[in-house]
């Protein structure tokens, strides 16, 4: 049975997720109608980390695609073991076998290597595939996938037609480097993840790093959000607020206001280019701290 918007929440927020709002709805859906879900925004608002949580919920493993440029059907669903078909070939050749009973045994199962799609869909317990940055991969591998997310099988020309033990839970992950297919959002639920509020941030603060006090963190969350309106190459992520609430209270600071020295020195947690650090000077650090209550 489905999970409702309420319990998917929950059960998020049990696993450490703290989500937005709509989100839920969208999980909701995706289950209801069996449809891929397509989770766009920039990079560190927590895309990834929806799937590793959805796979906790419904304690499932988690299989990942991570696409990049030239990314072929091979490597994302299967490839044949050379090495082991070769040793093998070598090993029939000393016994003077039949070369067909030889070509039928080493394009068996035993020297089939699965890659993440083929092994999302021969797994019975339906799993969560996570294809991760689809933006990154060419147009040719994107045509694809849309065959695979339309009928959940593939054919492996020495085995023949694989079909789907049980369809996966597809999410779809894209930082909007190109322009995807009409074809393939039109097969998606689609949900955009943005960069959380202070009140959602300091509560996902709160959920991921112990020990830490209700105040701090959300001093934490309004210092990042004033951050993140600066005009920074890359605007810090969730990923990096949890690294410098960790710093800091590591350093045993309890309230930013005690050392804004070391405050501006621990942003470097947040800052991942060397012009985003020259930007934020000790003035634009206590400027902003000057906002943060």
């Amino acid at each position: 049975m489905a999970l409702t918007r309420e319990q998917i929440a929950e059960r998020l927020a049990s696993v450490g997720y703290i989500a937005d709002r709509e989100l839920p709805v969208v999980l909701h859906l995706m289950d209801m109608l069996g449809r891929p879900l397509m989770l766009e925004g920039e990079a560190g608002v927590g895309k990834t980390e929806v799937a590793k949580a959805l796979a906790a919920v419904h304690d499932t493993a988690l299989i990942r695609l991570q696409c990049y440029e030239g990314l072929d059907q091979s490597t994302a669903l299967y490839e044949w073991n050379y090495q082991r078909q070769l040793l093998a070939i070598r090993a029939r050749e000393s016994e003077h076998a039949d070369p067909r009973a030889v070509e039928q045994d080493i394009f068996s199962e035993r020297f089939l290597l699965e890659r993440p799609l083929l092994a999302a869909i021969r797994r019975n317990d339906k799993p969560v595939l996570l294809i991760d940055e689809i933006d990154r991969a060419d147009e040719e591998f994107e045509a694809f996938l849309l065959e695979l997310l339309s009928d959940f099988q593939v054919s492996i020309p020495e085995l023949g037609t694989i079909k789907a033990e049980s369809i996966p839970r597809v999410i779809l992950t894209s930082n909007g480097t190109r322009e995807l297919s009409d074809a393939l959002r039109r097969r998606c639920l689609y949900h955009y993840v943005d960069f959380p509020d202070v009140e959602r941030e300091t509560r996902i603060i709160l959920a991921r790093v112990p020990g830490i006090s209700t105040s701090l963190a959300l001093q934490i969350a309004r210092m990042v959000e004033g951050v993140r309106k600066e005009e920074l190459r890359k605007v810090p992520g969730v990923a990096e607020t949890l690294d410098w609430a960790a710093a800091l209270v590591g350093l045993d600071i309890a309230n930013l206001h005690d050392d804004p020295e070391a405050v501006h020195e621990t942003l470097r947690c947040l800052l991942k280019t060397k012009e985003d650090r020259a930007r934020l000077t000790p003035e634009v650090s206590a400027r902003l701290l000057g906002k943060v209550a």
